[in-house]
């Protein structure tokens, strides 16, 4: 099919909030409109039937590891697992890899290790921590499209946690820059802590609920000190997975607050209740928590208190998740599933009365309005990137470690059956996957904060 003008048609195209019958139009690389289903054209037309057309979409939590960590994971397998799952743009976060993200030269190490290695579109989170504030000027002006900072052990040294005095100082930067401040809302309160087995029970005790509503809750009064400056910091709370804080952060939402909340796929379709003993795979921080839990996020999604679903796909090496020894304390906490967000999530919403276009707009629209890419990404609309993915809604399909993309072949979804397969994603008009395989070679581009169309 000729990649510089050609259209796609289906009985159900995700616009504007609306499934509805549509012609898309694309011509080089973009959309240039959208038609009636029965639209005639001088180009070549592509009817894909009564499977979904959406937007590609936008993953902004995404755990790379390059350069450094390469046998973690590394740019060319993340992003055709990305590709795989449907995700056009991904943003990779600035811990895991070697240097750290947390300066101007550790950014352009980054983007020099990126080469033609991209099969999706990627832009890049910088890092702050207590000796990098000196630097973050230049490393926002270097085109990261925020920064993210720990408030507890990152689990990487070289990525030490921020106190309420760094942050002082950090969030007046960001507001300046008027750029997302990315936080890992958990605070150790010094506690006793509680003694980590193999029983999955153990590791939840040891990293409570507390220690996420106390950290968001600083956030917030950090941020009212700043607003009593006339400043106004954009504050995002990564992969939230305490229920308990969405009252406060309404609360905040309605004082004005710019606060924005993610959560992630294996918050709303996991629960401790069922999960394994000894099951290292399933270890995260924070956790995953009880069923109760899960359905209030849900609740949260359905009132706009959390904005949007992102994978948080944190992997490593088999041997970091002590598989076969089950020891959950010694285990790396992160998930790997970026390819499988959308079916993942598509079989827990479609359960609870949920549309495609319910789908769309919290892993696509909000995530590219997050990342200030909204003007070419998350949408099909004329002028926009042609970024898209042709998705089956209706198939069942068991996830197996054969079919994954990612470096590693593990996945505490192993075995689980989701409904919907994606059978082609389009990166600006190019068809990079489509059947199981990848089409010609890396069209991905990375995204530096200002990129117009």
């Amino acid at each position: 099919m000729n990649n510089n003008h050609f259209a796609i048609r289906s009985q159900r195209v995700v616009i504007d909030g609306q499934i509805r019958p549509a012609t898309i139009e694309i011509k080089n690389g973009l959309f240039k409109r959208i038609l009636s289903i029965n639209a005639a054209l001088e180009c070549p037309i592509e009817d894909v039937g009564n499977h979904v057309v959406m937007a590609g979409l936008v993953d902004s939590h995404v755990h790379i590891n390059e350069p450094g960590r390469t046998e973690w994971e590394g740019f060319n397998t993340a992003t055709q697992a990305a590709a795989a799952g449907g995700i056009t743009t991904l943003v990779d976060m600035p811990l895991n890899c070697i240097p750290v993200t947390i300066d101007k030269a550790s950014f352009e190490q980054k983007l020099a290790a990126v080469g033609d290695k991209l099969w999706v579109d990627c832009g890049f989170w910088g890092g702050i921590v207590p000796d990098s504030i000196g630097d973050l000027a230049e490393l926002l002006d270097a085109g990261v499209l925020g920064c993210k900072s720990f408030l507890i052990d990152s689990g990487i040294a070289e990525f030490p946690p921020m106190a309420a005095p760094d942050l002082r100082q950090a969030m007046a930067i960001m507001a300046e820059h008027q750029v997302p401040y990315l936080i890992h809302a958990e605070l150790d309160c010094g506690a006793e802590p509680a003694k980590i087995t193999e029983k999955y029970q153990s590791f939840l005790d040891s990293r409570p609920k507390s220690w996420e509503n106390n950290a968001i809750d600083m956030m917030i009064d950090l941020n009212r000190e700043l607003a009593a400056q006339d400043q106004d910091c954009h504050v995002h709370i990564v992969h939230l997975s305490s229920a308990q804080a969405i009252t406060k952060i309404a609360a905040a939402r309605k004082e004005g607050m710019a606060l924005t909340i993610e959560t992630c796929p294996h918050y709303l379709t996991l629960a401790a209740e069922d999960i394994p003993d000894g099951k290292t795979l399933f270890k995260c921080c924070p956790p995953i928590r009880e069923n109760d839990n899960r359905q209030q996020l849900w609740q949260g999604l359905k009132d706009g208190v959390i904005d949007f679903i992102v994978s948080d796909h944190s992997p490593c090496t088999p041997e970091l998740k002590y598989i076969d020894s089950g020891d959950i304390e010694k285990a790396w906490g992160g998930i790997s599933a970026l390819q499988f967000g959308l079916p993942l999530i598509w079989t827990e919403a479609k359960q609870r009365g949920y549309q495609l276009s319910d789908v769309s707009h919290w892993m696509s629209a909000q995530t590219a309005k997050f990342i200030g890419m909204d003007h070419l990404k998350g949408f099909i609309k004329a002028g926009h990137d042609a970024d898209l993915v042709i998705f089956d809604d209706k198939k069942q399909v068991v996830i197996t470690n054969e079919m994954i993309k990612h470096k590693n072949k593990i996945t505490p979804y192993q075995g689980q059956t989701v409904v919907g397969e994606v059978l082609a994603t389009y990166l600006r008009g190019h068809k990079v996957y489509c059947d199981d395989q990848f089409i010609d070679s890396p069209k991905g581009r990375p995204l530096l904060r200002g990129t117009a169309k």
